[in-house]
């Protein structure tokens, strides 16, 4: 190799140094250079650097070339965004032809910055945090970077500094932590900083922003989560997590930091309603974590102070904006936790005695009722019963809908001021005549349990917004007022009452349809202004289609059973897609297109995630070719972790890219295509934009990546969906069939047997 005219990545010739003796020759006799490299003085030299080698013998070449008296190991080359040439990017480099800069090397970079960070030097504190946030994500930065007390430089400067200068710190800190080593030494003080910082309605939204992050992620760091332990609540204790692990906080620590800064709750509430979409994703993001991670000591307080500041409302109002799609994901979220909240409170006893949430409840009931204790023929206390309950046991007359049934109850008692009047209605009449409110609002709740799927926790299957079901003791007061209603005009007696309960399933399918379009106004109309004769025409039609068995309670608890088996298979299914891998058209995303993001040269990309469930392997490619079993045909890959979200119908195909429609759709450049989707990062925008071929892959890869997150997630779509219904629908049939539990022999004919001795009686009804 010469070292004449060299530039610093080792080119030969004229033109600059090179780091290989042969090479392509150009009609000038010299070798091509391959790319420009700007040094640290500012020179810039064309080289031509040789894709075979590695980057260390890039460097030890481009040292010698270049006369550099320092070893070449505090050196490192980066392209104009700062991304670190490694021995995997090296040939893409190279063959893209991207600027070089030589810089310092990752380790040197953070020695030289954890010193700038001890001295506080407020010139150069804002620079050196800007670069910081950036190369804290790279391993080799970030071991150097903590093993010279770093970590303890960047909480001071947190705790010292405001405005820009805290953003960058923040942002830093965000930045390491999505590393799985080096901050779990955090205090409760640091995590108390965050939650002051983040309580403050005037902290910048810059600032806000990886606070929110830092703070989600303390939440998700929960010992109950640590990879290859038992799971929290099994025979043999919680897990344990390893010396120095960052799975050590939790909802519980960062909960009980919460409860010093009151304001905290109301003010992350209060940025769902922020103009800067990104704040409100992050406080949504948040909110899911915490719902998801909520401990079992402070559920309950926490549970309740989210619906005191009334956050369903919140969320309702985000639902009907138009610039919504970014908030999708986390809205979905959103609702399959409140599916966790509902069902838990569901399955939780009414115990008033031990419990002063439920004595209060029922002492609001009774007191609204305005009526007086009396006993009976048998000298037993005559109170629940007067109001429409079968017995005086009242944890006994909720034990099918818990918590949930008493609330709702309250909620319809609080809601109508005319409740007494409705109880001394149903008094005045025959003991036989009389509506039982209490057995019908329970029976309300489990016809809207029923309708939005609320069968087990972490099994949600609902594609669409659902605002009425995020106002679930609404919903039950009309509905439960549309069930009084309906006993009166039928003039149903006391063995009517399955009967009722029928036509108010078969009105709450109908008012309910369509609940992401639906004005609330319709949804009145229909519960309070149908008359009898119309539900029951109407119901008559539905009974020829479907068996009244199916409305049963031991039906209803087996299909509740089969629910959530179909819901695990379809999830084992799409996690295997995810395993096998798959082809996908690399996109740009459609609301902000950008020439960074254009692979004309590429525009297939094949993705498999890993066995450990941790990584998504990818390699990108001009044409698709056969990928072997495994990850070497994959040399890239994408962080299960960083994913915070799975947008869909978020990026289209570029322009440049001839699409075949075997593979692909039509669709106009820049438009969004219904098959795409994107994995988004909390702070680093879209880590992939895909297209998939065709709408069974696209349903087996994002409800397959959803399913996988840590908190459940959500279903995107409706084949998904549909798959677990029609799942637990078959499953359900030949439960009820039990063939094979009776033993029962199947004929594969039918045997008319011997003709009757006497057929006189085929007539004898006419006789």
């Amino acid at each position: 190799m010469s070292t004449s005219g060299q530039n610093p990545s080792g080119a030969r010739g004229s033109s600059g140094p090179s780091t290989s003796g042969n090479g392509t020759q150009a009609k000038s006799g010299a070798l091509v250079p391959t790319n420009n490299v700007t040094t640290g003085d500012g020179m810039t030299v064309r080289t031509r650097i040789d894709p075979t080698l590695t980057v260390d013998d890039v460097m030890k070449q481009l040292c010698i070339n270049l006369k550099i008296k320092e070893p070449y190991q505090n050196f490192a080359l980066r392209d104009d965004m700062d991304e670190l040439v490694t021995n995997d990017n090296l040939r893409k480099k190279i063959k893209n032809k991207v600027n070089l800069k030589l810089v310092n090397a990752p380790a040197r970079e953070a020695r030289e910055t954890a010193e700038k960070l001890s001295n506080k030097n407020d010139k150069t504190l804002r620079l050196t945090l800007f670069s910081l946030q950036k190369f804290i994500r790279e391993e080799a930065f970030a071991r150097e970077f903590l093993d010279h007390n770093g970590l303890r430089e960047l909480v001071d400067v947190i705790f010292t500094t405001t405005g820009n200068t805290l953003a960058y710190a923040l942002t830093a800190m965000q930045n390491l932590m999505d590393l799985e080593y080096g901050w779990a030494n955090l205090s409760d003080k640091f995590i108390l900083r965050v939650v002051e910082i983040l309580s403050s309605p005037q902290s910048l939204i810059n600032v806000c922003r990886p606070a929110t992050a830092i703070l989600k992620k303390l939440v998700e760091a929960d010992p109950s989560n640590v990879p290859g332990t038992q799971q929290a609540g099994s025979s043999r204790g919680p897990p344990v997590p390893q010396p120095g692990s960052v799975y050590r906080y939790g909802f519980q620590v960062v909960f009980e930091q919460m409860r010093k800064e009151r304001g905290l709750l109301e003010t992350v509430v209060n940025r769902l309603g922020s103009a800067d979409m990104a704040m409100a994703q992050y406080s949504m993001m948040l909110i899911n974590s915490l719902v998801a991670h909520a401990s079992d000591a402070r559920w309950e307080e926490f549970i309740k102070e989210l619906e005191r500041l009334n956050v369903r409302k919140a969320v309702v109002r985000l639902m009907s904006l138009h610039t919504v799609e970014d908030l999708t994901s986390c809205i979905l979220d959103f609702q399959a936790n409140i599916v966790r909240v509902t069902y838990r409170k569901k399955t939780t006893p009414v115990d008033p005695d031990d419990d002063e949430v439920s004595a209060e409840d029922l002492d609001i009931i009774w007191t609204s009722s305005k009526l007086e204790e009396e006993v009976d023929q048998y000298g037993q206390i005559l109170k629940w019963r007067k109001l429409g309950f079968e017995t005086e046991d009242i944890s006994q007359e909720f034990s099918e809908v818990g918590q949930l049934g008493l609330y709702c109850l309250r909620k319809f008692v609080e809601s109508d001021p005319d409740f007494s009047k409705i109880v001394l209605e149903q008094l005045s009449r025959p003991e036989s005549r009389r509506c039982p409110i209490g057995k019908a609002s329970n029976e309300v709740v489990e016809l809207l349990s029923e309708h939005w799927a609320i069968f087990a926790p972490g099994y949600s299957t609902s594609t669409t917004f659902q605002p009425f079901f995020l106002d679930f003791p609404k919903v039950h007061a009309l509905a439960t007022h549309f069930f009084i209603r309906m006993w009166s005009e039928s003039g149903a007696a006391a063995d009517d009452f399955t009967r009722v309960a029928a036509l108010v399933r078969s009105q709450v399918k109908v008012a309910l349809r369509r609940e992401n379009v639906r004005p609330w106004h319709e949804v009145e109309h229909d519960f309070m202004e149908c008359e009898y004769r119309a539900v029951r025409d109407r119901q008559m039609k539905e009974l020829e289609l479907e068996d009244d068995l199916l409305s049963k309670i031991p039906v209803r608890n087996l299909r509740a059973k089969l629910y959530k088996e179909s819901f695990e298979f379809v999830r084992q299914q799409r996690i295997q897609c995810l395993l096998q891998g798959a082809w996908f058209i690399n996109a740009l995303p459609a609301s902000s297109p950008r020439e960074g993001v254009r692979r004309p040269g590429r525009p297939w990309r094949f993705m498999r995630l890993d066995s450990g469930l941790k990584y998504l392997h990818y390699v990108d490619s001009a044409v698709k070719f056969p990928v072997r079993n495994g990850l070497e045909d994959l040399p890239e890959r994408i962080d299960m972790s960083m994913i915070s979200e799975i947008a869909t119908g978020t990026c289209a195909p570029p322009p440049n890219v001839l699409r075949d429609q075997n593979d692909l759709p039509p669709t106009s450049a820049l438009v969004p295509s219904p098959l795409s989707f994107s994995l988004l990062s909390a702070h680093e925008g879209s880590l992939a934009d895909q297209i998939a071929p065709d709408q069974s892959r696209w349903a087996d890869w994002t409800d397959g990546l959803n399913m996988l997150r840590r908190d459940g997630g959500h279903v995107s779509s409706k084949e998904t969906a549909g798959f677990v219904q029609a799942l637990t629908e078959i499953g359900l049939k030949i439960k009820l069939l039990d063939l094979s539990g009776e033993m029962v022999e199947i004929p594969s004919g039918l045997v008319a047997g011997p003709p009757p001795m006497n057929n006189d009686f085929f007539f004898s009804e006419l006789m």
